[in-house]
């Protein structure tokens, strides 16, 4: 169905944290883009949505299906919402390649953030909610929301892209603020 049906039509489910096997497997490849798909995407804009969240993997609420859910601006400040199925990440060359170093955070350690070098731009493929190839490529937010919700799909958190002593103080900021989010959160 159409993102703007997506958006109106889901339940907000709780997001799982780090630590949790799901989110430290490969996904599974989408090959149904039945009824059942388009509920959990529905439901993954509003988990989202209600997290403040620019972007959502399947995993983050414990299914492994290789799809996420985007909802954020562009390198212009566009907002720009969607769904990419079975995505695959395709970088600058290293020559081409500019890293930008920003504040990211993941909704699965919610209310901690540390700063992570990525590259400027990223060229997203994969399918949509109706199974139709797409190829997308964005920088500013929607470019790092590229990188990391694919680094989901391949069993990656960001934090396995910092050095132990970040990754450390990450998860003591978590802690500092983790009663504000229950198990059930967003949910709740």
């Amino acid at each position: 169905m159409p993102v703007s049906e997506l958006l109106r039509l889901g339940t907000a489910r709780p997001i799982i944290r780090w630590g949790t096997s799901v989110l430290h497997t490969p996904a599974r490849p989408v090959t149904d883009f039945g009824d059942t798909l388009q509920e959990l995407l529905a439901d993954m804009f509003a988990t989202n949505t209600a997290a403040d969240g620019a972007g959502l993997a399947a995993q983050q609420i414990g299914i492994d299906l290789a799809v996420f859910i985007y909802d954020c601006s562009d390198e212009t400040g566009q907002q720009r919402t969607g769904v990419v199925c079975n995505p695959v990440v395709d970088l600058p060359e290293a020559s081409h390649r500019r890293l930008i170093d920003f504040g990211e955070g993941c909704l699965s350690l919610p209310g901690a953030y540390t700063d992570l070098a990525r590259p400027e731009y990223a060229t997203c493929r994969g399918r949509d909610q109706f199974g139709d190839s797409i190829e997308l490529t964005a920088g500013g937010t929607l470019g790092r929301c590229f990188q990391h919700e694919t680094d989901h799909i391949n069993g990656i958190v960001f934090g396995d892209r910092l050095s132990t002593r970040k990754r450390k103080q990450l998860h003591r900021d978590h802690e500092m603020v983790s009663d504000r989010y229950g198990t059930e959160w967003p949910a709740t």
